[in-house]
Order: structure tokens, then sequence, then C-alpha cells
């Protein structure tokens, strides 16, 4: 039996549970598949499709999204999905609950789901502890993406201090590392995307990058995650930050604050981040914007409403190395993983 089929049967049995419920289950199960050696046997991974991007080498260029393994206590069953990277997090120095419940919210309708899951994870300890004992890891079996963000109750002036002190704990670790400054569930977070508050964040980051790679004596390189909501003064500022401060890749985007393509659904005016197929243009459009700005300055991964392979098409015509996806998986199971990397192989 094919993997769309075993998912087409499992769906409906997934979508009446409750969305956060119904995440923790999948993965849970997803594991223990791995740990018997049947989830290579049930999904058929994408053909090798290599990609040298920030000076790394993707198996193929499609990648998960973070956010769906907050801890890093899954990427062992995730890579065996076949994806050409694996990113984990957002993590925060501190481990925080995150916001209350219920925070996670599907949108049959729209093929959107919101959430407002408030970067809930056990620290950044507790986080390198499962890359560290991952099979993945220890193999080196393929890309890494490491996410990194701020506890909650740091003070905005003072975030830099939580991205300086996970990037310390994850470098050693990462194929990559991710700053994740966009997630709308973090109040003020987006503030740093803004003048002189990025300057300043990205100023050390750059100058905390350069110091640990002479340290262990191997240069990880940092990718800045941004939100989709940005007029293209904001876009084109980013990118002249980014071009300045020599970081090494801009992954656009995060989930939208826009409602205009569910207003009136049930669940559609929930607080938080939406994402799926509602926030497919709002990427496209930034990543449009930051290919005109940037030409090959640097990479642009996209992610945002990948339902289907030729949607990952699209992004990488806009001007995209790499795709990433999450919500679709959601809608479509694993099998968008090979459907994407299908429609995007060079001839």
């Amino acid at each position: 039996m094919s993997d769309k089929f075993l998912y087409s049967l499992a769906r409906p049995a997934l979508f009446s549970m409750d969305a956060e419920s119904a995440h923790h289950f999948t993965l849970d199960n997803l594991k223990r598949l791995a740990k018997l050696g049947l989830l290579r046997t049930i999904v058929r991974a994408p053909k090798p499709d290599p990609r040298t991007v920030m000076g790394v080498q993707f198996k193929n260029p499609v990648g998960l999204a973070a956010g769906l393994d907050k801890d890093g206590a899954y990427i062992d069953a995730l890579a065996d999905l076949g994806f050409g990277s694996i990113e984990v997090g957002t993590v925060t120095p501190r481990a925080q609950p995150g916001n209350p419940k219920p925070r996670m919210f599907r949108i049959p309708a729209a093929h959107g789901i919101i959430n407002r899951m408030g970067f809930n994870n056990g620290g950044v300890d507790a986080f390198v502890a499962n890359v560290q004992s991952s099979r993945f890891y220890q193999k080196g079996e393929g890309v890494l993406g490491l996410n990194i963000g701020k506890n909650a109750d740091t003070p905005i002036e003072r975030a830099a201090d939580d991205y300086l002190h996970c990037l310390q704990k994850v470098y050693p670790y990462a194929s990559y590392v991710t700053v994740n400054i966009s997630s709308p569930n973090t109040k003020n977070l987006r503030q740093l995307q803004g003048g002189s508050e990025l300057d300043g964040l990205l100023g050390q980051l750059k100058d905390a990058q350069q110091r640990l790679a002479d340290q262990h004596k191997r240069y990880v390189p940092l990718a800045l995650k941004i939100a989709p909501d940005m007029d293209e003064d904001q876009v084109n500022n980013i990118a002249d930050a980014l071009v300045r401060h020599r970081i090494d890749g801009v992954i656009a985007t995060n989930t939208t604050l826009s409602r205009s393509a569910v207003e009136g659904m049930q669940h559609g005016a929930e607080a938080g981040g939406l994402s799926g197929a509602p926030a497919f243009e709002l990427s496209n459009r930034v990543i449009r914007l930051l290919k005109a700005e940037l030409g090959d300055a640097l990479p642009i991964i996209g992610v945002g409403g990948i339902m289907r392979g030729n949607d990952a098409k699209v992004k990488i015509d806009a001007g995209a190395q790499l795709v990433q996806l999450y919500s679709g998986l959601i809608y479509a199971g694993p099998a968008l993983v090979r459907d994407c990397a299908d429609a995007i192989r060079k001839p």
C-alpha cells in the first residue's frame, strides 16, 4: 500500500482529535515505527537531488520547517520521511510551557492552521541532549538545522542575550542555525526585525559566530527567519542588514497575522499565526522582494503554504533555493516530501 493511501486512511481519525493531541499522537507513532525499522519501508523517499546552499550540501531541496519538533525529540523518525534537511526548535535558554491550551486550530476549509504555541519547549540543555542522542546526528546522516529564540519573560532589550546563549549551546551540533525573530506568539518579538534592534542583534550574532568558528574549527552558517507581514521597504531594509552583516541565509517566511483568507470560518478569528495555504502568496511575495533586492548575495529558503508539489516549484521560481514544509504535511501526509522533490528536481 502506498504512503498516500495509508495517510488517507489515517487522516479522518487524526482530524477527529484536537490539533495538538493529534500532533503528539502522530509524532509518537512515527517514532515507534522508526525504531522498528518500518517507517522507511512505508514511506518512499525522494530520489537524490543534491544542492549546496550556505556552503552545506543538502541531499534534496525539501526540508522540514521548525516548529513540528520543538525539542528535537523526533529527529530520527522525521528523517525517515525523506527530507533533505531537518530543522528543529524553536528552543529557548530556559524551559517554558508556552501559551495556555487550546493553542492550535485546524481550518480545513482553507487548508490552514492557526497556532499560538508560544515557544513551548524544554530548554536548550535538554534540546542539545536530544540532538546528541539522535542517530541522525551521531552518524552524520544529513543536514540538521537548529532554530533558536528568546524566552517569553526576557525583556526585548535583552533578547540578544538569549540568542547568544542558545547559539553557543547549539553551535557544535548544527549544520546551520536559524535565528527566529518572526514568531507572532512571543510578545514584541517581531520588533527585532526593524532598524537598530535588527542591526544590534545581527552584529552580536555575527561576532559570536566568528568566535565559535575559531573555537570549534568549524564554520556553522546563520540564517534569519522573517515574517510575511511586512511592506516592501521593511523587506528591503532586512535584505540590506543581511548583506551588511554577512548573514548566510534567510528563511521566508513564518506564519501570518492576516485573517483575510479565513474570515468567517470556524476558528478563523483565533489569535496566533496562520499557516498553510493562506500563507502561500504572502510568503511568495516576500521571497520575490528578497530576490529582487539580494540577487545572489545570499540564499533564500522558501516556506509557507506548500500543499502540493507544484507549490514548491512556485517558490523555487520566485527565487528560493530550498523549500521547507510543515502545515502541508498535516493535510497531505508524508508523500508531500516526495511530490515536492519530484516537482523541483533538476533535469
